[in-house]
């Protein structure tokens, strides 16, 4: 019987512990999508204790949290942070099997050297441990960053964002890369409630002027533009359920005209704007060599009466189970047509799609860019350790696991990059398990080299940072 989380976790042949210590365990992070505050990463915030480094928005723990009884008193409610800290570590031991319980133990380990369990009784003592470190020196959010050997930091911008604290940053000396990611969905829901409020917004962040579709993609173009200025390199897309439908300039600038008008639009009409709307984007990412991300088949705020009185984001979405296929490939056809492909990143929700993604990419690679079109890593209810297998698993099966740029955080915690170690860990031990079983052999150079590619190397080529 090992230690529990020792120095083996996860590694169960002489062949991944030595991929992990020799090859892969020191090697730098790039957290290419995230959702951490630039302005506390320039402001290099302190946390005045644990819950508000571990509890402050993290959705993941709120959801067991309240599967587990506790009222929302303790969860994003009125409680005191020793109560909220109390009532998470009542809930820890009832999650084994869920990955929060190995994640919650390396932050302990790792960032406070604590090596006990969390649990009621252990509580007050971690609790007064890890708040002492936390208000000395050493411990705000750049110095949370650097102590995780992370390279680079692309953080989730609206398009209308100043940006300011991205401009501080790169006028700062921290030696971290901290970059804006292009997140434009509240520009893409043409039908959804704020939508021409945001248009106003677009207007006073680009300067331009917008009473018609040519003059709205103009002034995303000067948005776009403007990331590229401060670093920006990737895009996301929040994009529930996939779409495509033909359409031309002409209709979709008078689809536009319509919702301008202050009119509502059909279904066809909005998949119309866009799938118009990506396609342009697209094209821009191509000529400014930006990856463009996906992240498909998300069901959000699903419980009304929580999304009345805690908004979006608080835990109450799940996978959705709509078709990806047919318009993914679509969207991807028209701009391959026009050459207007950009470096692409896929992520489904639902691991049905796995298989979809995985042998879709390979019909869109352009055979001069190593992983162009890349199937991106297990993502929210998937980056668990039977997730990452089977993206993995899906990934090598029918295209090139050596190519696979690897895991993000896709946090709003900077006590979360221990996720990359543990992630780290799985590779190796998949690694080892082939070997153990006679299928690769047993070339340390070469299986060092695809260990470091995934960890950090193809992300490094790939993104060009």
């Amino acid at each position: 019987m090992g230690k529990f989380m020792g120095p083996n976790f996860l590694l169960k042949s002489e062949v991944a512990i030595k991929l992990f210590n020799d090859f892969v365990r020191d090697m730098p992070i790039i957290d290419y999508h995230c959702h951490l505050s630039p302005k506390e990463i320039y402001e290099n915030k302190k946390f005045k204790n644990i819950s508000e480094a571990w509890l402050y928005g993290d959705h993941y723990k709120w959801r067991v949290m309240r599967a587990n009884g506790v009222q929302e008193e303790y969860v994003t409610g009125d409680a005191s942070d020793y109560d909220k800290f109390l009532a998470w570590a009542r809930t820890i031991p009832m999650t084994i099997g869920n990955p929060l319980y190995n994640w919650t133990h390396l932050e302990l380990q790792r960032f406070f050297g604590i090596e006990e369990i969390l649990n009621e009784k252990s509580a007050p003592e971690i609790w007064n441990r890890v708040n002492a470190q936390l208000n000395s020196e050493g411990f705000g959010a750049r110095d949370l960053i650097e102590k995780s050997n992370v390279k680079v930091v692309c953080t989730t911008d609206d398009p209308v964002d100043s940006l300011e604290y991205h401009l501080l940053l790169k006028e700062s000396d921290f030696p971290v890369s901290v970059l804006p990611g292009f997140r434009p969905d509240k520009g893409l829901e043409i039908n959804r409630d704020g939508y021409l409020e945001w248009v106003e917004k677009l207007e006073i962040a680009s300067g331009q002027s917008i009473n018609n579709y040519n003059e709205f993609l103009i002034a995303l173009e000067s948005r776009v533009r403007y990331f590229h200025y401060l670093g920006g390199r990737v895009s996301d897309h929040a994009i529930d359920s996939m779409v495509y439908l033909d359409t031309t300039m002409e209709e979709a600038a008078s689809i536009f005209a319509k919702r301008l008008a202050g009119n509502q639009i059909s279904m066809e009409e909005e998949k119309k704007y866009k799938t118009f709307t990506l396609t342009y984007l697209g094209g821009l990412y191509a000529e400014l060599n930006w990856a463009m991300q996906f992240h498909i088949n998300a069901l959000r705020n699903n419980n009304t009466k929580m999304f009345e009185v805690l908004g979006p984001d608080t835990g109450y979405d799940a996978m959705n189970d709509q078709e990806i296929a047919k318009p993914l490939c679509q969207l991807l056809d028209a701009l391959n047509r026009e050459n207007k492909l950009p470096k692409t990143i896929l992520y489904s929700l639902n691991p049905k799609d796995n298989y979809v993604i995985a042998s879709l990419i390979n019909s869109f690679q352009d055979g001069m860019t190593p992983g162009k079109i890349q199937f991106g890593t297990a993502w929210w209810f998937n980056d668990t350790k039977d997730g990452m297998l089977d993206q993995m698993k899906a990934l090598s099966n029918v295209g090139l696991f050596s190519r696979f740029i690897g895991m993000l955080t896709d946090s709003r915690s900077f006590l979360s990059y221990t996720r990359h170690e543990y992630f780290r860990r799985i590779v190796c031990n998949l690694i080892g398990e082939w070997v153990e079983n006679g299928e690769v052999p047993y070339d340390l150079e070469l299986l060092g080299s695809i260990g470091q590619g995934i960890a950090y190397n193809n992300a490094k080529e790939y993104f060009q940072f």
